[in-house]
């Protein structure tokens, strides 16, 4: 077996490499092989043009060195060529390109010899092929193998996913990560005991390497660790992150980023289950939710949470629809598992001393704290302080910022009695309240009402009018505006 690394692999490009035969296999390109090994599983990262005699300060490994041979002298040796050549594959070039037409006519015949005794791929370029065309189909080659790579990668997240959404979900997962690598998936407790398995069994060889390699992950208290057994299986172990010692394990016949990636969601998933089920706050929230299914009260349920007051987050994604594993994710970053995936929005249940920050690709609105008794208002806070932050296009808002008001010199009771009285008309319909409150919130802009309200801003101007013709109001006057905001924060 081979030495065990806990470190990361140097860094390489953001796209996967490009198998050489694939190069080769282009028409258009019409290059042609003439030495070296005719190995199915070279690749190459980058193609890269050099006329110098020793390229070797300049190449960082992978690459498909292209040249036309103007650094060749006319007497040239065998020595120079053996030393030419010998410098690419000590800094490791993947293979040689030489370009005929305008220095030579046929490719130097001590340089084919070279490259097979130094097994380094030699492709010969006709006049018709640029250095730039080659250059240009690897980076194509290399798009197409990113997009089927981000696609493969995409539906093993959603079918994970849903895995963890089954009854057995640790035992759906690990079948799920397994069947997607083409391995094995095995999942080790804290004294390193299977507690599940899944996949194509590899054998006792990888069965026992793959168990010590689990056992490196707990006693180092190292995040992953990788290795490859004599007959080339592919060894990982991932630390889930429940702080008690479980272990991922996955062994396949191959490893790349988007196996990588996959098994990652795959630790992230199981993190979240086994953290649920042995961890005293897991089962602290599943009697709370019993309790709630029977009949409980918000404030009994309460301290089984461990917190008094309480904010309400709602949370959209910026581009697409939130998923299972991005709604976890959010959670985790705010610092609370009580998540609920909505479809279009995640609601967070979060204590109030941990202050939201804003994330990455989200926008948020924050509740004011409040008391369990008030989660329900809390709810809508947050709901409106979303649809605030969309309309600025701020990444974060909160419910009721600002200084004390004109409101605060008018008793609760009384300022609700008016409320009631002045809105009445608007009552039946919760639609024309919500967009009248919008819409002042907004200073009367209908463009960034409708963002806020998911509708077409003519949607907006009906409904404002409506609004308008059912209070009897002119709502272009400001002292109008400024009673109906009034009334409309009472409420």
């Amino acid at each position: 077996m081979e030495e065990t690394s806990t470190m990361p692999d140097p860094a390489v490009p953001p796209t996967p490499p490009v198998p050489l035969s694939a190069l080769l296999a282009r028409e258009d390109l019409a290059l042609h092989q003439i030495a070296g090994p005719a190995d199915a599983d070279t690749v190459i990262h980058w193609a890269h043009t050099s006329e110098l005699a020793d390229p070797y300060p300049y190449l960082l490994g992978g690459e498909l060195l292209l040249t036309a041979g103007v650094h060749i002298p006319e007497a040239a040796s065998g020595t120079y060529f053996d030393d030419y050549v010998s410098r690419i594959v000590a800094a490791g070039g993947a293979a040689l390109g030489f370009g005929l037409a305008p220095v030579h006519d046929t490719v130097p015949r001590a340089l084919v010899e070279a490259c097979d005794t130094y097994e380094l791929p030699l492709l010969e370029v006709p006049p018709r092929t640029t250095f730039s065309g080659v250059a240009r189909a690897v980076w194509q080659l290399m798009a197409q193998a990113r997009h089927a790579e981000l696609r493969r990668v995409t539906e093993a997240q959603q079918s994970l996913a849903a895995a963890a959404s089954r009854p057995d979900p640790v035992r759906a997962v690990l079948r799920q990560l397994a069947q997607r690598v083409e391995g094995q998936a095995v999942l080790y407790g804290p004294d390193g005991a299977v507690i599940g398995e899944a996949g194509r069994g590899q054998g006792d060889e990888v069965r026992e390497s793959l168990a010590g390699l689990a056992e490196v992950v707990i006693n180092r208290s190292s995040a992953t660790a990788t290795d490859t057994t004599a007959s080339g299986i592919r060894l990982a172990a991932y630390a889930l992150g429940t702080g008690r010692g479980f272990v991922l394990g996955v062994a396949a016949p191959h490893r790349d980023p988007a196996d990588h990636a996959i098994a990652s969601v795959a630790a992230v998933l199981l993190s979240l289950l086994t953290g649920e089920h042995q961890s005293g706050t897991g089962a602290a929230r599943s009697s709370a939710l019993v309790r709630l299914l029977l009949g409980a009260e918000p404030e009994a349920v309460a301290p089984l949470l461990g917190a008094g007051r309480w904010l309400v987050v709602h949370a959209r994604p910026d581009t697409t629809a939130p998923d299972p594993v991005a709604a976890s994710a959010l959670g985790a970053a705010l610092g609370s598992p009580l998540v609920d995936l909505g479809k279009d929005v995640v609601r967070v249940l979060l204590p109030a001393d941990r202050e939201p920050a804003p994330q990455p690709g989200w926008t948020l609105g924050v509740s004011a704290p409040v008391g369990p008794g008030e989660w329900s208002a809390a709810d809508t806070q947050a709901a409106r302080a979303l649809a605030r932050a969309r309309a600025t296009r701020t990444p974060l808002a909160h419910h009721g910022t600002g200084r004390p008001g004109l409101t605060d010199l008018v008793p609760a009771a009384e300022a609700q009695a008016h409320a009631t009285t002045v809105l009445a008309p608007l009552t039946p319909n919760p639609a024309l309240t919500e967009t009248l409150r919008t819409w002042l919130s907004l200073h009367g802009s209908w463009d960034r009402t409708a963002v806020a309200l998911s509708v077409h801003r003519n949607t907006v101007r009906q409904r404002i009018a409506r609004c308008a013709a059912l209070l009897g109001s002119d709502l272009d006057d400001p002292d109008v505006r400024m009673e109906l905001w009034f009334a409309l924060r009472q409420l």
